[in-house]
């Protein structure tokens, strides 16, 4: 309720403030596991991501976020869990097994952090190890443009990445790294800026 709640009212804002525009929001899954992974360039993006995507997401947030009790506690609410950024957090990564397990939709950011000023880097190879492994597909998401009053900001849903011919098997980690650049290329080649 709390998170349909303010995803509403972060449409209503964002539209107030920005051109907003969405394409391919028809690529995302009514239902099942999904990923939508998704650039990462600012502090807007997860609020874009939840106000625009048509499906409730739950989401990795760095552990650091949930010191502050108001804050984590509202960011829990809303369906964030803390990972530890820099190493493996093997709780994080059996929560991210747990949520696709149970049919919902969760945000990765491949990139691992903010990338600022239209660099291009390396994904972080989770993403395509979760997927793989829980077998689900990806959708990647573009947003693009920039975050000032009136500019516009596009929000761009690609069809499904899935890794099928993995499932069921252990990809190294050279094997893994080339998916994830997989997901990362896809979504870089939908920047229209």
């Amino acid at each position: 309720m709390l998170y349909k709640f303010l995803s509403g009212l972060a449409k209503g804002v964002t539209h107030c403030i920005f051109r907003v525009k969405v394409v391919g929001k028809e690529n995302v899954p009514k239902d099942g596991g999904m990923i939508l992974a998704v650039n990462h360039k600012s502090n807007w993006d997860p609020i874009f991501a939840g106000a625009y995507c048509p499906r409730p997401l739950r989401f990795m947030a760095k552990a650091d976020l949930f010191k502050n009790k108001l804050f984590g506690g509202l960011i829990k609410k809303l369906g964030a869990f803390p990972i530890q950024r820099g190493r493996g957090d093997i709780g994080a990564i059996k929560g991210a097994f747990s949520i696709l397990k149970n049919n919902d939709a969760m945000l990765i950011f491949p990139e691992g952090h903010r990338i600022k000023n239209g660099k291009r880097v390396k994904a972080k190879l989770g993403v395509s190890m979760i997927a793989v492994y829980a077998k689900v597909p990806v959708i990647p998401l573009c947003i693009s443009g920039e975050y000032k009053p009136f500019h516009k900001v596009t929000l761009t849903f690609g069809e499904p990445i899935t890794f099928e011919e993995y499932y069921g098997k252990k990809p190294d980690n050279e094997t893994l790294q080339t998916l994830a650049d997989e997901v990362m290329q896809t979504i870089y080649s939908f920047d229209n800026t």
